[in-house]
């Protein structure tokens, strides 16, 4: 009887406990209190838009690819029919070869089918998918293929451009210092080493009564208006600029001011760099270190090969790389006019 007391007792026990607390009515609520401190705002997100569409939509992508067919680089003629496949040659003479330079870091893997440039030679794969980001496969200052040379920072994307319009041999006073200087067909910079011009750097800078400017100051590099793209691909007008890298004439203009030019000889410049290429050339043809040749009444030249002062190596390194710069000054007129000076100064002494 006693355990079974126990029992109900320990029943009615939990019925009273589970029970009681709904016989509770609840109180009355208090006011309410102070309202907190605001929290920190966050960073608003970016706009919504079709960002992708504004370089490739049907309309911009024909426009880009009608203005790249006017451009010497989408026929590939000038280029890759001869050097495209070789190895050493083949990283700027070729889609391929640039695209295995650029992502392999490899200068010496010929290419069995080369094929002349097109948009993903020099764009590849986004990094930041912003409007800005252009998938240019290099931005980084430019390495030479010449080491002597120096590393040249042409400022961004321009970097793109000079990465194989550069130098591909040292002057021959840096290549092998010394009184003389045995010379080969081939002592010259290379046909296109417009970088080295615009920079300032990579010539024979022969001592002289002209001073040579600091590296890298020249107004075409430091005016974001005058740089490689500045002046190659400005706005498309009058069959120039954008992807036909045909300089813009109205780009210049813009920078120039005053009366519109009809050409590229802003103060004279190429006239007096023709003037002085030319004196240059003969004193050359004189001293018998370059030789002409005429083909159906084109002249043309080339170094000669042997053994020649240093000084003449020179010149005939300064002559060459002037005149495949193709810009007659244009590029860097400080620059040029103190190489032509003082290299005729010193032929003349």
């Amino acid at each position: 009887m006693k355990l079974k007391n126990f029992i109900q007792l320990a029943l009615l026990a939990s019925v009273i406990m589970f029970t009681a607390p709904s016989c509770v009515k609840e109180g009355p609520m208090g006011p309410a209190g102070d309202n907190g401190t605001d929290g920190t705002n966050g960073t608003d997100g970016a706009a919504g838009s079709v960002t992708c569409l504004a370089c490739h939509s049907g309309t911009n992508m024909a426009k880009k690819a009608s203005e790249f067919a006017m451009s010497a680089h989408s026929s590939g003629a000038i280029a890759v029919d001869y050097a495209g496949g070789r190895a050493g040659c083949a990283r700027c003479h070729s889609h391929e070869g640039f695209v295995q330079f650029v992502e392999l870091g490899i200068n010496d893997l010929p290419v069995a089918n080369p094929s002349a440039w097109e948009c993903s030679t020099c764009h590849g794969i986004h990094e930041t998918f912003e409007g800005v980001d252009y998938a240019l496969r290099i931005n980084a200052p430019v390495v030479p293929v010449a080491a002597a040379n120096g590393v040249m920072d042409l400022k961004g994307s321009n970097n793109l451009c000079g990465t194989c319009h550069q130098s591909r041999s040292a002057e021959p006073g840096t290549d092998k210092p010394g009184a003389n200087y045995t010379m080969s067909v081939r002592t010259y910079p290379h046909y296109s080493a417009q970088s080295n011009v615009v920079f300032g750097n990579g010539f024979a800078e022969i001592p002289g009564s002209v001073a040579y400017p600091t590296k890298g100051t020249s107004a075409h590099l430091t005016m974001t208006g005058g740089s490689c793209v500045g002046c190659h691909m400005g706005t498309f007008t009058a069959k120039q600029g954008g992807h036909s890298y045909i300089p813009s004439l109205k780009a210049c203009n813009d920078c120039h001011g005053g009366t519109p030019g009809t050409n590229y000889n802003y103060g004279g410049i190429q006239t007096d760099t023709q003037g002085k290429l030319d004196q240059l050339r003969d004193k050359l043809l004189a001293l018998g270190v370059i030789t002409k040749t005429t083909v159906d009444g084109v002249d043309s030249y080339s170094p000669k090969a042997g053994s020649v002062p240093m000084v003449q190596a020179q010149a005939v390194y300064n002559y060459f790389g002037i005149k495949y710069d193709r810009s007659l000054g244009v590029h860097n007129p400080k620059y040029v006019k103190a190489l032509l000076v003082n290299t005729l100064e010193a032929l003349n002494k």
